[in-house]
């Protein structure tokens, strides 16, 4: 709903007829009633039962069968893998897979990724073989890992800059006209999105006597290695460092409330709340890493910090806290870039080349 709709819309509108396979959740009949036929994938995205893996394929491969596509477009490394093998069985050339990061296999160190980064590799490098294959990488961070990897060639490698904003929904609207300037981070809870480093940042900053709110918005993600326990949230909350609103779905309504957004990840495809925030005319503080800093030229929509390092952190978001007019000049020019670069439309046109490319 966040990430695809505006491709699925796209396609019905070119006379493509659109299937999804996904988990089922709330808004399965709303995606019906757009005319796009739902069918469930009950995937586990952590699991390594070779069983689990089995029976997804079969579920793949029945759902072939039934909808007999022309052209798959499959995001992720999971759906990536299983639906890659499944084309081959039916003889499906024409294949577009995409990923928003090369995620946790590749970007940590932990002993269970480093384990697994090998055989992920050699099943990338099988996976992507196909004339008619295409990836669509985020930044050229990610494309350059991939490269260097020897997982697929350049030629058959593309670079669509995130999944896009719809700048009428995410607009600028002056609400920053609160004494006291609001810093939010809108991610899911986990450590490697550097939430630990925000809660120092705004440690540092109270300690100073600056006015200002710290807020979490975000949901756990249970299936993530790197998943904050609820109790530490409720023990940064509890010593009045930040508040935390929990999840939300509807992300405008968060974008009006933030004078400042900040998002000090250790690594992204492309984060669409990024894009989000500055097509709402919000001033960015983001680290300077793959992902993050496609979003934010330093000094002019925004300040790009050193990854881990709350102090570094702490010293950018004061300057924007202390100085109104300059939140308001860099939202300006975040709202610019976003128009120029990352509008809905501008990311539709280029996905479905993509899909020319390998249909017609």
């Amino acid at each position: 709903m966040s990430h695809r709709l505006n491709l699925a819309n796209e396609a019905l509108e070119k006379g493509y007829e659109v299937g999804l396979l996904c988990n089922r959740g709330k808004n399965t009949d709303l995606i019906k009633k757009k005319g796009i036929e739902v069918f469930n994938f009950s995937l586990s995205r952590t699991s390594l039962s070779p069983l689990n893996h089995i029976r997804t394929i079969f579920q793949i491969s029945s759902v072939f069968k039934l909808f007999k596509p022309d052209l798959i477009h499959a995001v992720a490394i999971k759906p990536l893998i299983f639906s890659s093998l499944v084309s081959k069985f039916h003889g499906l050339e024409s294949r577009v897979f995409a990923l928003g990061g090369l995620g946790f296999i590749f970007s940590s160190d932990k002993i269970l990724a480093r384990s697994l980064r090998p055989f992920v590799v050699l099943f990338l490098k099988f996976c992507l073989l196909g004339n008619k294959t295409r990836l669509i990488m985020q930044n050229k961070d990610d494309c350059k890992k991939i490269w260097d990897l020897n997982i697929i060639e350049k030629n058959r490698t593309r670079i669509i800059e995130g999944a896009g904003v719809d700048t009428e929904l995410f607009k600028p609207e002056d609400n920053d006209i609160d004494e006291i300037p609001t810093v939010i981070l809108p991610a899911r809870l986990l450590w490697d999105k550097g939430i630990e480093e925000f809660v120092e940042a705004a440690e540092i900053i109270k300690s100073k006597s600056i006015p200002a709110r710290f807020i979490l918005v975000g949901g756990q993600d249970l299936h993530n290695p790197e998943n904050i326990n609820s109790e530490v949230i409720d023990e940064w909350t509890g010593k009045g460092l930040i508040e935390y609103l929990g999840f939300s779905d509807d992300m405008p309504k968060i974008m009006k409330t933030a004078s400042i957004v900040c998002l000090p990840s250790y690594r992204e495809g492309l984060p669409k709340v990024l894009i989000e925030a500055a097509s709402c005319a919000k001033p960015i503080v983001t680290t300077n890493v793959p992902g993050c800093k496609e979003v934010v030229s330093h000094g002019l929509n925004g300040y790009l910090v050193n990854a881990k390092d709350s102090k570094n952190l702490a010293i950018f978001l004061t300057e924007l806290i202390l100085d109104k007019s300059l939140r308001h000049s860099m939202g300006l020019e975040g709202r610019k870039l976003v128009l120029a670069r990352f509008a809905e439309e501008l990311i539709v046109k280029k996905t479905r080349k993509v899909w020319e490319e390998v249909c017609l």
